[in-house]
């Protein structure tokens, strides 16, 4: 497999910063997203090379060994120990011989038995058999919900990797939190366990209604009468319209609670967050000459 530049793959240069890498991430995932080229396999796996660059390079002890050791940087760290141990085992004194540049204290079979364990290559020597196993690459990928979606518990299919992923997604789900779905990152290596597959939830916003955790809050417009007289309002829900008393005298920024009616409490089955009303009342326009005269009148009885 040819090498890939984790930088190249995200744009961006080596002295990036984790915010210039993170919105490099988001900004390409975005554009070659399955769901948004759902036919298109080199959009599928221009992902695939995002999620990967973006699952090194965002994490700062992944990013340091592979800037330090390049393509080979999961494994650098074995070679490095290996030349240690070598170094500290072997007798002290000059040594003739035909040892290659850059390689001292490397004999013929150890040298070949280690790259060998650590690269997969073929050979003799008593690593044969007994390669290393190693987990494979984590994934990392977008679920854009509305806010309704996110309030049922639902199934849904993703394609990762070329592969449809059936998933439940739980209600109560907020913007940004993370979910694991073991084993359904990359392949392991030498018979290694695959990696997991990480899914962030991008919730959009509703008009209607703001979120805090489980509890909504929405204004409603309020007739200046019913305000006064007392009466009934429509509002909308998430599940649909609603009627709620309006008790008379009732003050501009009023707030009701609405018990229950807010979206499911994340993993607490039966639980639900509150619904805040705030009423924003309606001042009428385009008054005739004698609603005007009645208006009038009003304000001399309340003096």
């Amino acid at each position: 497999m040819a090498f890939i530049d984790y930088y190249q793959t995200l744009g961006i240069h080596k002295t990036a910063s984790d915010k210039d890498i993170k919105n490099a991430y988001r900004k390409l995932a975005r554009k070659y997203h399955p769901d948004l080229n759902p036919n298109d396999t080199e959009a599928n796996k221009k992902f695939q090379q995002l999620n990967e660059a973006n699952e090194v390079l965002s994490d700062p002890e992944k990013r340091k060994k592979y800037d330090k050791y390049g393509e080979n940087w999961e494994r650098g760290e074995e070679y490095e120990k290996y030349t240690q141990q070598q170094q500290q085992s072997r007798p002290q004194g000059n040594y003739g011989g035909q040892q290659g540049a850059g390689f001292e204290g490397f004999g013929g079979e150890d040298f070949s038995d280690f790259f060998q364990s650590m690269f997969g290559q073929e050979g003799g020597g008593q690593a044969r058999g007994r390669q290393a196993k190693y987990r494979g690459q984590d994934y990392n990928a977008e679920l854009r919900l509305s806010l309704k979606e996110s309030a049922e518990s639902h199934k849904q299919t993703l394609t990762v990797n070329g592969k449809n992923i059936r998933i439940t997604i739980p209600a109560g789900v907020e913007n940004g939190q993370t979910i694991k779905i073991a084993g359904h990152g990359g392949p392991g290596v030498n018979g290694g366990p695959a990696g997991d597959l990480y899914i962030t939830f991008i919730v959009a916003d509703d008009p209607r209604f703001k979120r805090n955790g489980s509890d909504l809050y929405a204004i409603a417009k309020l007739d200046l009468y019913v305000a006064v007289l007392g009466g009934e309002v429509t509002v909308d829900t998430l599940t649909g319209k609603v009627k709620i008393k309006v008790k008379p005298e009732t003050q501009n920024g009023t707030k009701v609670k609405l018990q229950g009616k807010g979206l499911p409490v994340y993993k607490k089955e039966g639980q639900f967050g509150d619904f805040y009303i705030t009423y924003d009342i309606q001042v009428p326009g385009n008054l005739t000459e004698r609603e005007k005269k009645l208006f009038e009148e009003l304000a001399k009885e309340r003096k």
